[in-house]
């Protein structure tokens, strides 16, 4: 269709819209409170776990290039029930996704300084959404919604012009900020100034602190497969530029943001005391530059604005996936037939995400929903992927990577870590989402003609992650008093603990693999792609 086409330029400044949203307004204040200046290696960390998991995906994404993919390559190798967790697990986090960045923006108009703008005031109290705030959040997901209602083509020429802005203004605050204050002995002269609060807060912020949330976007690209010019090459080009372009821009961000604070603030205050309601318009108003912070206080709602309309079309997608796996009323996952957009599914999004922040009001709350949620949806990718190497080593695939055998569990270990990185109780709540989603699932089954041998298989194919999502909880709460467990294993060595059960119920995952319909399926859209030469690395 003329609408399905998006280039790679396109495709890496939709990613990229997606990337730059909210969390570079907040994240780098947020990492410094944890971590002190060495919250620079957190962003690292963050980047280096996500790059990793990414690395599984893209294999993944340009074998299997289709609309809602990430919702889909579970249940290839081990069938519906794990595809089902995997979707719903994914899917609350792209939902979450739409309300946090509207939150995000509504919450820098509350904190607008001049006196005509006195009227937004109200829509913040002690960091919570008010009623009246909450009206012009719903708004923003609306028109989120409505850019998306059309056309994709509609779509990349918003996001196209959005992503311009997003990356223009972050790159001058880096330049202004420090001509105007740069203050590198904020670093510390020793390790102890570097690291004021020890080790264990750097891999806490990479969590806690919205970073790992920054970087999650990368996905947007594999959901839109079937909707690229060139999926062949365009999807793992895409990925790679646009999170490595977001990871060097994030960390000279947070190097900036710590550079920037006058030397005597942080000896009155502390790392820990620096409080700022919009950390770089703060900034920039102390040093003098009043411009600047006009301009932020702009980007502050463009930013999150252009990150929610691309993720509005992203979590449309997933849902519509969803529903022709007939686990959820089909009726949602309708393709409009004129523009090939799934409608009902974008309006359905609209009033659920209305519905999550009615009830989590904050920016902080909505963002450990999207954390935990996203980092069970990518325990499957790692998997998935080394199970299709044993299942079908004869698909095409246009990315092919001799290290994949190293890199995914490696991958499923970091997403492991950075689970536990979220601290008790996040594991738990993790469980009581999935749990919310399973009785659609049974409820589908059933209507679909109940039977206990293919549940059992259903059973067979995804225990593995049902059980390591106990495991992980329970890990969390023995675990140190530094990630809020009760102390039993000590820091280090609870990152070991974690490591070794990872590994453990990754062998379990990549034998429990399954000969399913799905796997059908998967050989069909494979059999699409138009490929030649695989493009396989040697290292």
């Amino acid at each position: 269709m003329k609408n399905k086409k998006i280039g790679l330029l396109q495709l890496v400044l939709l990613g990229l819209g997606s990337l730059i949203g909210s969390g570079w307004l907040f994240g780098s204040w947020e990492a410094t409170r944890v971590a002190g200046p060495a919250a620079i290696i957190s962003w690292i960390v963050g980047a280096v776990v996500i790059g990793v998991i990414a690395y599984t995906y893209v294999e993944l994404g340009t074998m299997f290039p289709q609309s809602g993919g990430m919702s889909k390559f579970a249940q290839y190798t081990h069938g519906s029930l794990l595809g089902f967790i995997a979707s719903w697990a994914n899917w609350v986090s792209l939902i979450t996704l739409i309300p946090i960045e509207a939150v995000a923006a509504v919450q820098y108009m509350a904190t607008w300084p001049w006196s005509w703008a006195n009227w937004t005031h109200h829509f913040l109290e002690n960091n919570q959404i008010t009623t009246p705030g909450l009206l012009v959040v719903f708004g923003f997901i609306i028109i989120f919604t409505l850019l998306n209602y059309w056309s994709v083509s509609l779509l990349t020429k918003f996001t196209s012009f959005i992503s311009f802005f997003k990356l223009g203004v972050p790159l001058l605050t880096i330049i202004m900020l420090t001509i105007a204050s740069f203050h590198p002995s904020n670093y510390g002269s020793n390790m102890h100034d570097f690291m004021p609060y020890g080790t264990a807060p750097i891999f806490a912020a990479t969590t806690v602190s919205g970073i790992i949330f920054s970087f999650n976007a990368f996905q947007t690209i594999i959901n839109f497969g079937s909707e690229v010019k060139d999926p062949t090459k365009d999807i793992s080009r895409g990925i790679v530029i646009s999170l490595s372009v977001a990871a060097i821009l994030y960390i000279l961000i947070q190097s900036t943001f710590i550079t920037a604070i006058e030397p005597s603030e942080i000896a009155k205050y502390g790392w820990h005391g620096i409080d700022f309601q919009s950390p770089f318009a703060d900034l920039a108003i102390l040093v003098g530059l009043n411009w600047l912070s006009i301009l932020l206080y702009t980007d502050a709602f463009i930013s999150p604005f252009g990150t929610g309309v691309s993720f509005a079309a992203s979590t449309g997608r997933v849902l519509a996936a969803m529903a022709s796996d007939k686990h959820i009323p089909q009726f949602i996952g309708k393709i409009n037939e004129k523009y090939g957009i799934p409608r009902m599914a974008m309006v359905t999004d609209a009033v659920l995400s209305m519905i999550m922040v009615s009830l989590f009001r904050s920016w902080g709350t909505l963002a450990a929903v999207i954390s935990t949620a996203t980092l069970i949806a990518y325990l499957t990718g790692p998997v998935t992927v080394m199970s299709l190497r044993e299942m079908a080593p004869e698909f095409t695939r246009p990315f092919k990577s001799k290290s994949m055998k190293w890199v995914a569990p490696l991958a499923f270990v970091l997403a492991s870590l950075a689970t536990y990185w979220a601290m008790w109780p996040t594991t738990i709540e993790v469980i009581l989402i999935i749990i919310l989603g399973l009785p659609f699932y049974f409820y589908y089954e059933w209507r679909q003609g109940f039977a206990w041998s293919r549940l059992k298989k259903q059973l067979q194919g995804s225990s593995w992650l049902l059980f390591y999502l106990i495991a992980l909880s329970i890990e969390s709460y023995i675990g140190s008093t530094e990630f809020n467990g009760i102390g039993w294993i000590h820091y280090p060595w609870d990152f070991l603990m974690v490591a070794i059960v990872a590994l453990a119920f990754y062998a379990w995952g990549k034998g429990s693999h399954l000969i399913t319909k799905y796997f059908k399926r998967a050989k069909k859209v494979n059999d699409s792609v138009d490929f030649e030469e695989p493009a396989e690395e040697t290292n």
